[in-house]
């Protein structure tokens, strides 16, 4: 299959030349090795047996190859992290090691971060521009700048055709499979996480079905603030014999370790006048279509209202992988424009903004998700609420929406088809 690019070739084009190391992070099947294999002219694949006895006796024969080395799945063997640590300290040269990985090692497997020797990004399913979807006409780093400019575009992309992305997955090896293989393949990921990702992490799953509903729950949470004990709640009503918290930490922890929770921070809106801001993540898998699926929700069932989120919120689960993908997209695009994305609920829960995507300098932009064709004064409250209160701290205000047209509302926001949005 031809290799199609993506965002972060861009972020791989800026820095691999000056850079000595680099390493994508990201969950198993993101596409990180077909990325990093495109610019390496050798690699070492350390999830295969035969490679990594040999590096294991020797870590510092990886040395030997030709460079740009790729060290695929380093983690099995993390002492070649120090390995080329060491080697970039005798030799800052641009372009000579690529590390990939599906899992950050446990504390203690590795001897320094590599900080200022090995820059680390993260890789993230397809967003819709990435699959070929439809063709951005927004770009979100022109957003960032605050000019405030014109935003305009058209695209034909509807409602079913959102929902059919949310389902379709944004893992490459998917793209372009019929619907019976694509939840096939969505359902052995689910089982290998369960099966070997998870053990392969040194923790024992001694109930299987326990994890598996427990991952469902976390599902249900999509695009919510719920608490960890309402998840736990949720995944084991009705058992008896529950999980202690301790085992339920340690599956959550290791599911974050191996990239598949993929949560949104709370923003500390640090300098800025809000006080009393809740402090929990908002929830995410890194797909949604893996939370689809575990829900085993199909684009037929999302459109007639099936699937009701877990907690007190209203909508249906389609509302809440629409915002899933929405963020899975900014999330990407951000990245590329070198700015962190964060969520903001007071803590009484009268204000919210689905997404704030904050510069290094700390001003922000708001994006609120909207599953309608239409936006209404009702539905940009709170981003005129923001507004209002930490006025030139924000850079610009967006609602995503399903419509045909970008442009910008009498009051400055601006409205953008989620298909429109690029980097």
């Amino acid at each position: 299959m031809e290799y199609r690019r993506r965002l972060i070739d861009q972020e791989l084009d800026e820095l691999f030349a000056e850079l000595p190391a680099v390493a994508l992070d990201g969950a198993k099947g993101v596409g990180k090795t077909a990325t990093a294999s495109a610019r390496a002219a050798s690699v070492v694949q350390l999830d295969l047996a035969a490679q990594r006895v040999a590096v294991v006796a020797d870590p510092r024969s990886v040395l030997v190859r030709p460079r740009p080395l790729l060290i695929d799945e380093w983690q099995h063997v993390p002492e070649v992290w120090d390995v080329v640590r060491h080697a970039v300290d005798a030799d800052r040269s641009g372009g000579q090691f690529l590390f990939t990985g599906s899992a950050t090692p446990g504390e203690g497997a590795t001897a320094h971060s590599g900080a200022g020797r090995i820059v680390r990004l993260r890789m993230r399913p397809m967003t819709l521009s990435e699959r070929g979807i439809v063709e951005p006409a927004v770009s979100l780093g022109e957003l960032l700048t605050g000019r405030r400019g014109a935003v305009a575009g058209e695209t034909s992309l509807r409602l079913v055709d959102y929902v059919d992305a949310i389902v379709a997955s944004g893992l490459p090896g998917l793209q372009g499979l019929s619907k019976r293989a694509r939840r096939t393949s969505l359902d052995s990921y689910i089982t290998n996480i369960v099966d070997r990702d998870i053990p392969e992490q040194g923790v024992a799953v001694r109930r299987p079905d326990v994890l598996t509903d427990w991952l469902r729950a976390y599902a249900a949470a999509t695009a919510s603030t719920a608490s960890y004990t309402e998840i736990l709640d949720a995944a084991t009503a009705g058992v008896r014999d529950k999980p202690d918290r301790g085992t339920t930490t340690s599956y959550r922890d290791t599911l974050a370790r191996i990239w598949v929770l993929d949560p949104v921070p709370a923003w500390t809106a640090s300098g800025s006048p809000l006080k009393r801001l809740q402090q929990m993540p908002k929830h995410h898998l890194m797909d949604p279509a893996l939370a689809a699926r575990l829900l085993g929700l199909t684009a037929e069932s999302l459109l007639d209202g099936e699937g009701r989120p877990l907690g007190p919120q209203e909508g249906t689960m389609l509302g809440s992988l629409f915002e899933s993908l929405a963020t899975l997209c900014v999330r990407v695009t951000a990245q590329a424009a070198e700015a962190g994305v964060r969520h903001l609920r007071t803590r009484n829960g009268d204000h919210e903004v689905d997404l704030i995507v904050v510069r290094p300098d700390g001003r922000v932009l708001a994006v609120e998700v909207k599953l309608a064709a239409a936006v209404s004064d009702t539905d940009v409250r709170h981003l005129r609420w923001l507004r209002d209160s930490i006025g030139d701290r924000l850079l610009d205000a967006v609602v995503l929406n399903t419509g045909p047209t970008a442009y910008r509302r009498p009051d400055g926001i601006a409205v953008i088809p989620l298909g429109l949005l690029g980097a």
